[in-house]
């Protein structure tokens, strides 16, 4: 005879002592204008410029025109300050809502967003100081290729703190 130890267990739930705490129930945004989340309006600007790099450094291997380079090099910095303020506002979530900080997806997101950040702003740099032209061939584009698999791995976990935890939205059942 077999027996099955799940089966068998003592019937106790596991509690999890974090949700147990105050406030970790309150998830809605804080930083809100008219009940619409800043961070999650602000962050399309960076990710749509983090993709327009990658293009944009891609029609300059292609084409070696010149205003590719350019464009990129507008691309990146433009999406290096939008998410610098999508930053702050995610930032403001994080700190002042309870629900939202109790969460450890929360915080994996936050530092994978800030890692983003960095290599947006090392490839806007690499391309002011380097030339724009001579910045795109080959370390500008390895640049704009990792910046655009960090975003896409911090737009999916920002995307499960919003659709599978209901964080930072405006009602949060």
């Amino acid at each position: 005879m077999t027996t099955d130890p799940i089966e068998h267990s003592n019937s106790e739930e596991l509690i999890d002592p974090i949700s147990e705490r105050p406030g970790f129930d309150q998830t809605e945004s804080r930083v809100a204008i008219l009940g619409h989340p800043i961070h999650a309006m602000s962050v399309a600007f960076p990710v749509a410029l983090t993709f327009c790099t990658i293009g944009a450094d891609l029609f300059y291997w292609w084409t070696g025109e010149p205003f590719w380079a350019r464009a990129g090099l507008w691309a990146v910095g433009t999406g290096f300050l939008f998410g610098m303020a999508a930053g702050f506002s995610g930032t403001a979530e994080l700190l002042l809502v309870s629900g939202i900080r109790a969460r450890a997806p929360a915080w994996t997101h936050f530092i994978i967003a800030v890692c983003t950040l960095a290599l947006l702003g090392a490839n806007w740099g690499y391309r002011l100081t380097t030339g724009y032209i001579d910045a795109v061939l080959p370390y500008g584009i390895l640049l704009s290729a990792l910046s655009l698999g960090m975003v896409a791995l911090t737009g999916w976990h920002g995307g499960k703190l919003v659709f599978d935890y209901r964080l930072g939205t405006s009602k949060s059942s």
